[in-house]
């Protein structure tokens, strides 16, 4: 259950990412990963509030595709879309007001070696429209 006044930025974010992307955007990856590539995986991971309106969320961002371009590329351009795109848009439910690297793109270990995943841990500030 949500608190009042707060948004459900992996929600919020998939949706954004795929509109933009047409890339499967998820937050659980699939039984069946190596057979959907590539995909984006969107996980909130912590951050915080101002106990009214004001959400300040670190948000995981992994891309995982099929070999070190695809994934480096892919990440590339989610990260872009991120940091210059995502500042000033309304939702139906949010407003995004600012986004920044906390930590910069990296390849990061999966244990399928047949797959390669690329990631990025971003800030994200947002407020509920109303």
């Amino acid at each position: 259950m949500a608190v009042v006044g707060s948004v459900d930025v992996e929600v919020e974010l998939v949706a954004w990412l795929t509109d933009r992307l047409d890339e499967r955007t998820l937050t659980d990856l699939p039984a069946n990963l190596g057979d959907v590539l590539p995909v984006i995986q969107v996980q909130r991971v912590g951050g915080g509030d101002d106990g009214i309106r004001l959400d300040r969320a670190f948000v995981d961002v992994d891309v995982y595709a099929a070999n070190r371009q695809a994934a480096s590329q892919l990440m590339s351009q989610t990260r872009s879309l991120l940091l210059t795109g995502l500042r000033g848009t309304v939702t139906a439910t949010a407003v995004f007001t600012s986004a920044r690297t906390i930590t910069a793109p990296g390849w990061r270990d999966y244990e399928n070696p047949n797959l390669r995943r690329f990631g990025a841990t971003f800030e994200i500030f947002c407020h509920p429209v109303s």
